[in-house]
């Protein structure tokens, strides 16, 4: 791979090989301050109270585990690994293996949440697709949620570590995000898992994740092409520095 242009020729471990330990990697208990924004952000953007709500991205489920006490749900991932560990957490909801991308359930939905998981968009093309998709699955006078990871505006090389312990069990990882390219529309996060075994025994695993990254007036010029009143807002988190961040709100027009 030319390390200046990379490219994902497999799916990433995170969500194939070590899915099962995604619990311990990201715990559900992490997300209860960002779900309650995106719910509220969600509910001020429709013209009505919101009653359904289709996640494209849906991974472990942990943003649903909480989204679903206030919405019916029906969530949708590229990944059976994933959607396993989500049944899990969140048996009360419709599961649906497909890729955002051209994924099509013949319903609408009066909302639509997108999370990181659009960062895997790594071409134009991909994400404008990816927003077609959203926006077919919306009614009309409802309104789409993105959250990308980064803009080329507020992109910054970054480090993280974290995991958990649960029942013998044990992850620690690393997480190193960089742009090798700072021309074109992709950047790279390479992470290391330490897993711990019940047994005590211990492996470590590479991980590296391709992700896109595109700028505000590139988001909100392909949202407008597909027919949504797109604006970006900063995403309000009391681990982030204000306007750090930022998402993307996409009404659907009701006529």
């Amino acid at each position: 791979m030319d390390p200046q242009h990379p490219t994902q020729s497999t799916p990433p471990k995170m969500y194939s090989e070590i899915a099962a330990w995604w619990p311990l990697l990201s715990a559900p208990e992490e997300y209860a301050e960002e779900a309650a924004f995106y719910q509220r952000v969600l509910v001020d953007a429709c013209e009505e109270p919101p009653q359904t709500l289709l996640e494209l991205g849906s991974g472990g489920g942990n943003n649903a585990s909480y989204l679903k006490a206030r919405f019916e749900m029906v969530l949708v991932d590229l990944s059976p690994d994933m959607l396993a560990v989500s049944r899990q957490l969140n048996p009360e909801c419709e599961h649906v293996q497909g890729d955002m991308r051209m994924v099509r359930l013949d319903r609408e939905f009066d909302a639509v949440f997108v999370h990181d998981a659009i960062t895997y968009m790594t071409t134009e093309a991909d994400l404008k697709k990816a927003i077609e998709t959203a926006f077919v699955h919306c009614k009309p006078g409802g309104a789409v949620l993105f959250a990308p990871d980064h803009l080329t505006e507020n992109f910054q090389s970054s480090t993280d570590c974290g995991g958990n312990d649960a029942e013998g069990k044990g992850m620690r990882y690393l997480e190193w995000s960089w742009d090798p390219d700072p021309t074109d529309t992709t950047h790279i996060t390479d992470y290391v898992y330490i897993l711990r075994e019940k047994d005590g025994s211990v492996r470590v695993v590479h991980d590296r994740h391709i992700g896109g990254l595109f700028s505000r007036a590139t988001w909100l010029r392909l949202l407008s092409e597909a027919g949504f009143q797109p604006e970006a807002m900063p995403f309000d988190h009391s681990e982030l520095e204000p306007g750090s961040y930022e998402v993307f709100v996409a009404r659907k027009p009701s006529h």
